[in-house]
């Protein structure tokens, strides 16, 4: 989860990012004028952007391996694949950001829905197209995803109240940064390698066969789900 809003201000070190965003306000806000809101766009927006490509890419990926042979791992790998693409871009946003000197709110609500769609709703795509799909993973995936929504959200609200050092950066985040969740996307892909999907996902199924039966690994969603909504769990920025 890059910062976009951490670029400098008049109130830092660096030249004041606000003459960009009052043209890009003035930009949405206007009545008329063709592609607006493209021309409003910084070049750190459309780096952010690639990463909810990257997000919507794994999701549709998972979806096209959920309609083929199950044997064949070729759009699993790239659901997977995918994922540290978005993380790529997630980082080079915030780069960009700070290099030209130009931040905006659309930019971070931007970061933040292209965070969700990439660290949130694509790794629980994936879990579902590996094999995680009773109903009761549904409603623990959905209970991760709607942490890192919330967790999303959270930051958005409560960032100008996190101390910051000397640059302006944030000196560390509220709980586990949604990206994060690649590592569980990491353990994921070494089941597709072992072939341990479906019927052999690690640990099995409990209460098989009746309405209460769920995958035991989903359980590292859910995990994930509340370290990410911790409001005492700090996690030192780098």
């Amino acid at each position: 989860m890059s910062r976009r809003n951490n670029a400098p201000s008049s109130g830092g070190t660096g030249v004041s990012s606000e003459p960009g965003q009052d043209k890009q306000v003035k930009l949405l806000a206007a009545d008329s004028g063709h592609f607006s809101m493209i021309r409003a766009l910084h070049l750190a927006d459309l780096i952010t952007e690639m990463n909810g490509f990257c997000g919507i890419m794994s999701v549709f990926s998972s979806m096209r391996y959920c309609l083929g042979p199950h044997d064949s791992y070729g759009n699993l790998w790239a659901a997977l694949a995918f994922m540290p693409f978005g993380l790529f871009f997630d980082f080079m946003d915030g780069k960009v950001a700070r290099w030209r000197q130009k931040s905006s709110l659309m930019g971070q609500e931007l970061d933040s829905l292209a965070d969700l769609i990439s660290f949130g709703v694509s790794p629980a795509a994936a879990a579902f197209a590996i094999g995680m799909r009773t109903p009761v993973d549904h409603l623990l995936l959905t209970f991760f995803v709607l942490c890192g929504l919330s967790r999303l959200a959270r930051f958005n609200v409560t960032v100008g109240n996190v101390p910051k050092d000397a640059t302006g950066k944030s000196k560390y985040f509220e709980g586990t940064p949604i990206p994060t969740s690649l590592a569980i996307a990491a353990l994921m892909a070494y089941w597709v390698a072992q072939g341990w999907t479906l019927d052999s996902i690690p640990l099995g199924t409990v209460a098989k066969g009746t309405l209460l039966e769920f995958h035991p690994v989903v359980g590292l969603f859910v995990l994930h789900g509340s370290l990410m909504v911790s409001k005492t769990l700090h996690i030192p920025k780098l």
